[in-house]
């Protein structure tokens, strides 16, 4: 792009930072989301809490059920399947 066609599509600068900016976020936001390790630290954990009886069977059960689920959706995410 040429001097001209900068000084024409300077007023679109904010627009265009703005949108990057919108990307960088999501991107991070992303990366964390889709982290696993604080599904196995949870995971970890409940079964600590298991062990030490603070939780019964059943509720484990439960629990361990939805922490397995995210480690299904955060792999469908890393494959590149949408969530």
């Amino acid at each position: 792009m040429g001097i001209v066609g900068q000084l024409l599509t300077l007023p679109l600068a904010p627009v265009r930072g703005f949108g990057w900016v919108v990307r960088q976020v999501t991107e991070v936001a992303e990366r964390e989301y889709y982290d696993p390790a604080p599904v196995y630290a949870a995971l970890r954990s409940l079964e600590e809490e298991l062990m030490s009886g603070r939780i019964g069977q059943a509720e484990f059960d439960r629990r361990e059920d939805e922490l397995l689920d995210r480690l299904d959706e955060i792999e469908r995410f890393r494959r590149g399947a949408a969530p």
